[in-house]
């Protein structure tokens, strides 16, 4: 997940109003219901929508800074999971001009943070279904007294699209929780001279009377929270590591040969050493962005391009953050979790990632930072299920870290490392929970650890150290 400094990004709990039920009974002996208007997470219960799945994303896109306005349309490839009348999409963005589904005009009207769609006639479970969803405006950030702003940020050149636990439904209507992953494509139209990073592998660039079209596509499903785009004057760095492209950028207004610099330029040595540890690199770019704004304040495991804000950078030995990131393409990128309780899933493995990095790059043991985190953390809070507003705290993470550590000293170096990497493998582009976890980690080893995980996990008083 993301790591934050000073100030924490995003988190907004939505409140829409009740949907009636209704059925379609266009077609003889079927009955048509409504999707509901939440994906069922306790911790967010309007976040994401029932009756499909996503399966693909294509937004088409033109931003003019001048004006902070974005103008375009979200092309959303679909599934129906129940014989569907009318769905939801999760859109905080700017006013919607029209919408299509399979090519055919559809009602559609919001309802506080929702879009609500209902097509010509019903989709029947199981079918695919295209929506087509056309809006134009000044997009908004998402704030939160507790945890701060994300979303879509305008600055004074471009824009920044970032955020967790939400940030995707403030520039594209979408499905917004990590149980339904989807590929994604943008194709942003900007003023000529400005840079526009997103995830996934470049496509072609092209220009026509002062405007420029990025293009870049991610192949490997993608919870929603991790997609991104960042406009602005940056320097970009394009190359191959592996056979993939390497995409890194760094805010301009950097002295050119930063610390921000030579750390991106590590980011394949990084992710090399990390691929030792986990199995091999899971998607088809590497890369990393930079950025300058003090309203971000962490950096965040965008899938295939993670997000740094600079305040990282101040220190010359500032790659921890990079493998913090970098770990998390394996542990909550492409292994996703299914509800936001099970966070420490993401930050414990990549807090352990830091340890592991430190060991291999500056010879500190990871049997230190264990020793060093377990006399310091609040063992009053839990990593599993923290609450909302525990959802990013250092139990999540360093405690997270603790419990991946402690796994490794009950079941040896053999057993912990084929765990973590059948984790990785079985677990794929899907998204995953603490039992399915401690399943796993008991077939492996051999060993019945349901207690001992759920002691580290939850226990108000620190649990004995293994051996001890």
């Amino acid at each position: 997940m993301m790591i934050r400094r000073s100030a924490l990004a995003v988190l907004a709990t939505l409140t829409i109003g009740g949907a009636a039920a209704c059925t379609d009974s266009g077609q003889a002996g079927e009955s048509f219901t409504p999707g509901t208007p939440g994906i069922g997470d306790p911790y967010f219960p309007t976040y994401g929508n029932g009756g499909y799945d996503v399966t693909d994303y294509a937004l088409t896109l033109r931003y003019d800074p001048g004006n902070d306005r974005l103008e375009g349309s979200a092309k959303i490839t679909a599934k129906a999971t129940q014989n569907l009348s009318r769905f939801n999409l999760d859109f905080r963005g700017p006013e919607v001009s029209s919408v299509t589904v399979d090519g055919a005009g559809a009602e559609q009207k919001r309802e506080a943070d929702e879009l609500v769609v209902t097509p010509a006639s019903g989709l029947r479970d199981g079918s695919t279904f295209t929506t087509v969803v056309t809006y134009a405006g000044v997009p908004q950030p998402i704030t939160s007294p507790e945890l701060g702003t994300g979303g879509w940020l305008a600055t004074d050149k471009g824009a920044i699209a970032l955020g967790q636990p939400e940030s995707a439904s403030s520039w594209y209507p979408v499905n917004d929780h990590p149980r339904d992953k989807a590929t994604f494509g943008l194709e942003m139209t900007v003023p000529s001279g400005l840079s526009v990073l997103s995830n996934g592998v470049p496509g072609e660039r092209t220009s026509k009377d002062g405007w420029t079209t990025w293009r870049w596509r991610e192949s490997s499903p993608m919870a929603s929270y991790l997609s991104t785009v960042v406009i602005g004057d940056y320097r970009v760095t394009t190359g191959t590591h592996q056979g993939k492209p390497l995409v890194t950028a760094v805010d301009n207004t950097l002295p050119r040969g930063s610390n921000a610099d030579k750390a991106m330029a590590r980011t394949g040595e990084v992710a090399d050493f990390l691929a030792t540890q986990f199995g091999p690199y899971p998607f088809d770019a590497y890369g990393g962005v930079v950025v300058v704004d003090d309203r971000i304040r962490y950096a965040l495991e965008t899938q295939a391009r993670p997000v740094y804000s600079n305040s990282f950078f101040g220190a010359s030995t500032s790659e921890w953050v990079v493998a913090h990131e970098l770990a998390h393409q394996w542990f909550g990128d492409s292994v996703s979790i299914a509800a936001w309780k099970d966070i420490w899933l993401n930050e414990g493995f990549a807090t352990y990632a830091e340890w592991l990095w430190a060991e291999h790059d500056t010879g500190v043991p990871v049997q230190e930072s264990f020793d060093k985190a377990y006399s310091s953390v609040n063992w009053g809070d839990p990593s599993y299920d923290p609450g909302t507003s525990g959802l990013f705290g250092n139990s999540v993470y360093v405690r997270g870290g603790l419990v991946v550590h402690a796994l490794r000293l009950e079941v040896g170096d053999d057993s912990f490392f084929e765990i973590l990497q059948e984790w990785a493998n079985t677990k794929r582009n899907a998204s995953a929970t603490t039992d399915e976890f401690i399943a796993l980690a008991e077939r492996v080893s051999g060993k019945p650890l349901r207690d001992f995980l759920m002691t580290w996990l939850t226990s108000k008083t620190p649990p004995p150290k293994p051996g001890s």
